[in-house]
């Protein structure tokens, strides 16, 4: 079989999400590139699986994307790229792969599965024909120039933060776009624990105060009128 690379979705957290085509492209595949092998391992374990694996992050990509496709070309492999949870490339590994496969003429086919912002955008009750993916914003550099460019956005903003800086955003929030803006928190998306914030910007401070503070977050915020 000629050499290809298969992007692979996996489970945000709930492992009945494994699409049928997902669990048989991974059982044959040759190599599974994984943005944490013990993850991945985990998965593959729980879904019956033994694939050899290799390590691809965003520590290791830069220099090891071309030796691995090369081994992929010269030996014909399959390999799957796969990231700890969701689609590859969404604020996880995979731009870089994708990009020289295409540029040394290697097939990329990439499966369609879990990605955490669509369910958060779509059970936000905010619109979600317009939106756009802002993924985690700048840590430090960068973030307060960021939120002053997206002041005027008029379509809804998607963003994911960790549990540790959720309050900060919101509070960046509050001072950039208003209490009043509208906006939804969802959390621990496709778990046990599900749970949505939802209101002001004011009221879902108070909320999340008020709640519990685990599990990653997608944030949906309301564009400006």
């Amino acid at each position: 079989m000629p050499a290809r690379v298969i992007l692979i979705p996996t489970p945000i957290g709930n492992l009945e999400d494994i699409t049928l085509r997902a669990k048989r492209l991974l059982q044959e595949a040759d190599l599974v590139a994984a943005e944490d092998t013990r993850e991945t391992g985990k998965l593959l374990k729980l879904l019956g699986i033994e694939r050899p694996l290799t390590a691809l992050h965003q520590h290791n990509e830069h220099f090891k994307v071309g030796t691995l496709l090369e081994r992929v070309a010269q030996e014909g492999l399959t390999l799957a790229l796969v990231s700890d949870a969701g689609t590859p490339g969404i604020s996880d590994p995979g731009f870089l792969l994708v990009r020289e496969a295409i540029a040394a003429g290697i097939p990329v086919e990439a499966l369609p599965g879990a990605t955490a912002f669509v369910p958060a955008l779509v059970a936000s009750g905010l619109p979600c024909d317009r939106f756009v993916f802002e993924g985690f914003l700048p840590q430090k550099k960068g973030r307060k120039t960021r939120l002053d460019a997206l002041h005027e956005e008029v379509r809804t903003m998607v963003f994911y933060e960790s549990p540790f800086r959720i309050l900060k955003l919101m509070e960046e929030f509050q001072k950039h776009f208003g209490p009043d803006r509208q906006v939804a928190v969802a959390r621990e998306l496709s778990k046990l624990h599900e749970t949505y914030y939802r209101g002001s910007v004011q009221d879902v401070i108070q909320q999340l105060k008020n709640g519990i503070l685990k599990g990653e977050m997608v944030v949906v915020l309301a564009g400006k009128e």
